[in-house]
């Protein structure tokens, strides 16, 4: 059997962890057994004192799906910023489901309500197609990963 993790490189990891978790319906993962808090445990593993003296006893860069079916999510801390503008990887977040069956007015309205909330958490629009057959929108997060709600 096979398990994986998402890893998602980051400059401020728990704001991105605080923005991703509603948006998937994840929540933070609490640290490992034994461990009060995220820096407790990051002590425990020899990171250096000097890399958590940003980091406070509510820090936390992991999310986990409550029902136990999606990967973990781990935001990496990194020096570098974003250095392209395109990603080769992107997140495709459906906030009403797959079900392509729903009338097209209820499918606008959920991913317009999606954008919305997004946008109020820190995200930017790229740019939004809304016809016939389609409806979506190309979102940025607060460090201009690329995501789409559709």
């Amino acid at each position: 059997m096979v398990t994986w993790q998402l890893t998602i490189d980051a400059n401020d990891p728990s704001r991105l962890a605080r923005f991703w978790a509603p948006l998937l319906g994840y929540e933070p993962q609490p640290p490992p057994a034994g461990h009060d808090s995220w820096v407790d445990w990051y002590r425990s593993v020899g990171v250096p004192e000097e890399e958590l003296t940003d980091i406070g006893p509510d820090y936390c860069d992991r999310l986990h799906d409550p029902a136990g079916e999606g990967p973990t999510i781990w935001f990496q801390i990194v020096p570098e910023g974003k250095t392209v503008t395109k990603n080769r990887l992107h997140l495709d977040v459906y906030p009403g489901g797959r079900d392509k069956s729903r009338p097209m007015e209820q499918r606008r309205r959920e991913v317009q309500e999606a954008v919305d909330r997004a946008v109020a958490d820190g995200a930017s629009v790229v740019r939004r197609v809304i016809d016939d057959h389609s409806c979506f929108a190309v979102m940025q997060d607060p460090e201009g990963n690329e995501f789409c709600l559709s």
